[in-house]
């Protein structure tokens, strides 16, 4: 005859007495309780928060380069996304010597320094007149020059505070 060992129950593995859906007391996730990560939902949420703030960061690194994409919204929003997805990589942005300055100063004051207020202007009017030279219609150029005035409006009356590095 052979003997199988019948699993017994331990504190951490008792299902939840509060519901019929299986769900459990505590917030444990299946790591924690010894389960493969692919047991749990939360592993997907992280990879979605990480794949965001990974073309954030992408869009606005191009935008450094590209007067048409600003680089200080798409930063913070990948800062936001890290934080959410992946603590190492929102660590690794925030120690940035480019892009952590920005961070700090918009996550302490809402701030955005003046230098990248000038150059996020500069950009989205070089990207209009660029866009009028070849030859978009009038309709385009219009959406273009209200979007880019709504973005302005936001720029510009965000707080300029902030350490003085300039």
């Amino acid at each position: 005859m052979i003997n199988i060992p019948t699993p017994t129950l331990m504190p951490a593995d008792k299902p939840s007495s509060g519901g019929s859906n299986g769900q459990r007391d505590d917030d444990q996730s299946g790591q924690e309780r010894g389960l493969p990560a692919t047991d749990s939902p939360r592993w997907v949420a992280r990879l979605a928060w990480a794949t965001l703030g990974s073309v954030a960061l992408v869009v606005g690194a191009v935008g450094v380069v590209l007067p048409v994409l600003p680089t200080t919204p798409f930063v913070i929003l990948a800062a936001f996304a890290f934080a959410k997805g992946s603590p190492r990589l929102a660590r690794w942005l925030e120690q940035s010597a480019t892009f952590g300055p920005i961070i700090a100063d918009w996550r302490a004051n809402g701030a955005i320094r003046p230098r990248y207020k000038i150059a996020a202007i500069v950009m989205m009017g070089a990207a209009l007149v660029l866009s009028a030279g070849l030859g978009f219609s009038r309709t385009v150029l219009a959406i273009q020059a209200l979007c880019m005035l709504g973005a302005a409006a936001y720029i510009l009356t965000r707080p300029s505070s902030g350490p003085k590095r300039d």
